[in-house]
């Protein structure tokens, strides 16, 4: 069959009208001419990611009334915080039914039941979902410690929230589960943090109990702004740099160029990759900035 699948969000039960059947669906899956958006909802693999693209295949999947959350929210949001197998498999829908009503049992939808005021729902493309806010609030709640962290800080930077705006609905969080973690990383919210793993290296810094440093920090030659670090100590001259970039994607002689020029003129510049953030790796470089950030010089006679 020669016929192309739609660029739009499709289920199993529009196949008869594609003149499709359910043996074409799994070879178009096998083939790679369709891709999973959502558990249950398909597109053509060609159809571009746009958010209308991700909110119309949230429709085909929730029931009328109910609110997507959490999550899925965020991806509404352009905050993806999804595991990469998740997206494989399709992501789950995250969903709430008000206090009172029924939560949905569908497949592949996580149905809940949550008390939300009117502030706290927006309309997206015809999807029923939290605000950024709100959704701020629920995954520092939900999330475990670092990606909770890293959410928030993407959706204050994303759609411009302070951390007075989250502090001030925290009390309507009070009992809830969540609730202690939640109030702890609004304090330390930045919405300057350009990525999920600078937010994990920085709440990974205060975890370790040391000062924090000052994020996208500019060097200055000549009067002019020429290299920004990802956190620095400037009255110690040592920087933190997360470094997960591709290997090819041309940026590396830049970096080296960066980082040699830094340690010329007095730097000690610590390098955090993809994989230490856990075991010996991670123990290394905490060690290599707990050493840096002892001042070589101290008025003390003895």
């Amino acid at each position: 069959m020669n016929q192309s699948w739609p660029e739009v969000p499709f289920t199993r039960a529009d196949l008869v009208e594609l003149g499709r059947t359910p043996a074409d669906l799994r070879r178009g899956r096998r083939r790679g001419e369709i891709r999973q958006v959502v558990v249950g909802v398909w597109v053509a693999a060609s159809a571009p990611d746009t958010l209308d693209l991700r909110a119309k295949a949230v429709a085909r999947a929730v029931p009328p009334h109910h609110v997507v959350t959490d999550r899925t929210a965020a991806w509404l949001h352009e905050v993806d915080v999804h595991v990469r197998a998740e997206h494989v498999a399709g992501p789950p829908i995250e969903t709430c039914a008000l206090r009172g009503n029924e939560p949905t049992v569908r497949a592949g939808t996580d149905g809940r039941t949550r008390d939300l005021a009117p502030r706290d729902v927006m309309e997206l493309d015809g999807v029923l979902a939290t605000t950024p806010l709100r959704t701020l609030l629920d995954l520092g709640c939900h999330l475990r410690r670092r990606e909770a962290y890293a959410a928030m800080n993407a959706l204050a930077r994303g759609h411009r929230l302070s951390v007075d705006d989250v502090l001030r609905e925290i009390p309507r969080f009070r009992g809830r589960r969540g609730v202690i973690q939640l109030r702890e990383l609004a304090t330390l919210l930045d919405p300057s943090i350009e990525s999920q793993r600078e937010s994990w290296l920085l709440i990974t810094i205060h975890d370790a109990g040391l000062p924090l440093p000052e994020p996208q920090y500019w060097i200055v030659i000549d009067g002019v702004p020429t290299y920004r670090l990802d956190f620095a100590y400037p009255w110690l001259r040592v920087c933190v740099e997360y470094d997960g970039r591709d290997a090819h994607d041309g940026r590396e002689a830049y970096d080296e160029e960066r980082r040699g020029w830094l340690r010329r003129h007095g730097w000690t510049v610590i390098v955090v990759r993809d994989g230490d953030f856990t075991g010996e790796a991670l123990d290394r470089w905490l060690r290599e900035l707990r050493a840096a950030l002892v001042p070589a010089y101290s008025n003390r006679r003895w």
